[in-house]
């Protein structure tokens, strides 16, 4: 195995999903620590497996929420120092848009629940998602 001297961050995906009138996002509420029990984007590490990180954060929203099908553009990368206890943490962030009636999500896997929310009337949020989120809704909004 290859041993490279410098110390390399972890690699996330997450996705904000919001409705096509982009009033509401969906959260999932985390089943595990760090911050659980606490509201936030759908995500997760990038496996080895995982041909790209798209392809990430495509699998963890279908294990999260249990939807698929929506087509994700990358957004933002957000790689703050300290946005993650767990160490440096590097996120690529997807957005992407599904008409709430066609969709049913469920918590499942990493999430005990997924709900959707008014933009303007969000729980607080794990890690840094309340910047990310912010981000998103000055440009869309």
């Amino acid at each position: 195995m290859f041993s490279y001297r410098y110390p390399r961050p972890s690699l996330t995906a997450d996705v904000l999903l919001f409705d096509t009138q982009c009033r509401e996002v969906l959260l999932i509420r985390r089943r595990n620590d760090p911050f659980k029990g606490c509201w936030a984007l759908p995500g997760g590490f990038f496996d080895f497996d995982d041909p790209t990180i798209e392809a990430t954060a495509h699998r963890e929203l279908r294990e999260e929420t249990g939807i698929g099908g929506i087509k994700l553009n990358e957004f933002c990368t957000a790689s703050r120092v300290g946005r993650d206890p767990r160490g440096r943490t590097v996120s690529v962030v997807f957005v992407g848009f599904a008409c709430k009636d066609s969709v049913s999500p469920q918590g499942s896997d990493d999430a005990s629940e997924a709900q959707w929310f008014a933009v303007d009337a969000l729980p607080p949020l794990a890690f840094d998602h309340a910047e990310i989120l912010q981000k998103a809704i000055n440009r869309f909004m």
